[in-house]
């Protein structure tokens, strides 16, 4: 059911409120009443009514409300209203800050860069083979911290602080107010540091989760490695340092793409980063055009400090890259969705052997697309990540891609509108338009009720 015990609907006209009571599990009783007001909800939704959830809003997928003619709280996000909740999430305990759809929860654990013969496990073997013989400073390879991290190990620690758009909830996965599903392996830098001088330098690699757009490129999961490399700050200076990192993350790219070191197949850029500085980004030249390939810089004196160091007798380097945009580059793997396919005609092409021997990923049939629009005048603290997980959570990887259509202001009323263009394509089989449409469907009454949008 969309609804649940607890959960009410708040006819905004008339400034009532239904509730369904429940004092435990939810009961069959419960769920019918749930679905009751479901359908009265669905029905009322012309005049203004519209289904919320509990409490307060801690979450994002459901934006803050809007006035109305009701004290009823504020609208809760799809966790609680429409999303089943556990207590505990390996060994968490939940609140209403949770916001992790099932979808995701059941990517946890699954590991694909210790699977040898994935493309991604093959890509990290790479990596390491790299680091272990072709650069100095004995580096650790870590690959099997919990992805389950603090605010603090995630955020504060990397300058990233309270009011970031990094930690807003549509853009981070919440288990409860402290504690997240790490967005990058950053969150695990200071831990690490925090071991010298006894281990200086190191590789961390594992799942990361940002709640994202929609295409081929871009999903709720996928994997970085964070390299870091520390030196004794009174025999090297910041301009050595500098130029250790760039020669090599140089070394990294000739060897991952096979291409010589040079000014036409290797460019520097300036960049930002709040963990870093200076920062930079590498880019290089590959198949005719120039490729963003990873972020860099020199750790900050800040981050040096929250690891425990003295940046007077402590300095380094640090360096992030994602591994399915380069392993989609390297392979020819044309949708990220791909990786977690159990698909044989996909696994099947890849050993641990496939970066040695450059093998390139044949596609298989692909099924036609059906393409549905979603057209709507929207609130004003709409965000396109909220309606892009809705759409996630109830196609999975089904939905191949969400497309901004139109999005225009009307100069008279002031009132914004935005058209979306959803692509659903499965990778196994042909969709029908039915299944689709009831989806669809599904997604349409959903935006209306939870992020508070006017279908047009």
């Amino acid at each position: 059911a969309l609804l649940r015990a607890g959960d009410s609907v708040v006819p905004v006209a008339a400034g009532k409120r239904v509730q369904i009571e429940s004092t435990g599990e939810s009961s069959v009783a419960a769920s019918a009443a749930a679905g009751a007001v479901l359908v009265a909800a669905a029905a009322a939704s012309t005049v203004g009514t519209r289904a919320v959830g509990r409490t307060s809003r801690p979450c994002g997928l459901l934006r803050s409300t809007r006035v109305r003619a009701t004290t009823a709280p504020a609208v809760q996000c799809r966790a609680i209203a429409t999303m089943e909740k556990p207590d505990v999430l390996e060994g968490f305990q939940t609140d209403s800050n949770y916001n992790v759809p099932a979808g995701v929860v059941a990517k946890l654990g699954k590991n694909l860069l210790l699977e040898e013969k994935h493309p991604l496990g093959v890509l990290w073997k790479a990596l390491k083979e790299y680091f272990a013989n072709s650069v100095d400073g004995g580096f650790h390879f870590y690959d099997q911290e919990r992805p389950i991290v603090d605010t603090v190990s995630n955020f504060d620690n990397l300058r990233l602080p309270p009011g970031h758009p990094g930690r807003s909830p549509s853009d981070t996965y919440y288990v409860n107010a402290d504690t997240v599903l790490r967005t990058h392996t950053s969150a695990h830098q200071c831990a690490h540091m925090a071991l010298y001088p006894e281990v200086k330098s190191f590789l961390c690699a594992g799942d990361v989760y940002r709640r994202d757009e929609i295409d081929a490129s871009h999903y709720p999961v996928f994997h970085q490695c964070e390299g870091v490399r520390l030196f004794d700050a009174t025999t090297m200076s910041s301009e050595e340092i500098q130029a250790d990192l760039k020669k090599t993350l140089e070394g990294v790219a000739a060897h991952l793409f096979k291409i010589e070191i040079g000014e036409n197949t290797m460019r520097w850029r300036d960049d930002y980063f709040p963990f870093t500085e200076p920062s930079f980004e590498l880019d290089i030249f590959y198949e005719g055009d120039w490729l963003e390939v990873l972020g860099c810089g020199v750790v900050h004196p800040e981050v040096l400090q929250n690891a425990g160091l003295d940046p007077k007798k402590v300095q380094g380097w640090a360096f992030g890259i994602g591994l399915e945009r380069i392993a989609m580059v390297l392979f020819g793997i044309p949708d990220i969705r791909l990786f977690w396919s159990d698909d044989p005609r996909f696994s099947k092409q890849f050993n641990e052997q496939s970066f040695a021997n450059k093998i390139t990923f044949k596609p298989f049939s692909k099924y036609p697309p059906v393409k549905k629009d979603i057209s709507m005048w929207i609130p004003d603290d709409f965000v396109d990540n909220d309606l892009f997980e809705m759409i996630r959570d109830e196609g999975g990887d089904q939905v191949e891609k969400v497309d901004l259509m139109d999005d225009f202001t009307n100069k008279k009323t002031g009132r914004r509108s935005k058209l979306f263009r959803v692509t659903w394509r499965d990778m196994s089989r042909t969709l029908t338009n039915e299944e689709v449409n009831t989806k669809h469907e599904i997604v349409l009454q959903r935006i209306v009720k939870e992020l508070s949008v006017e279908l047009r």
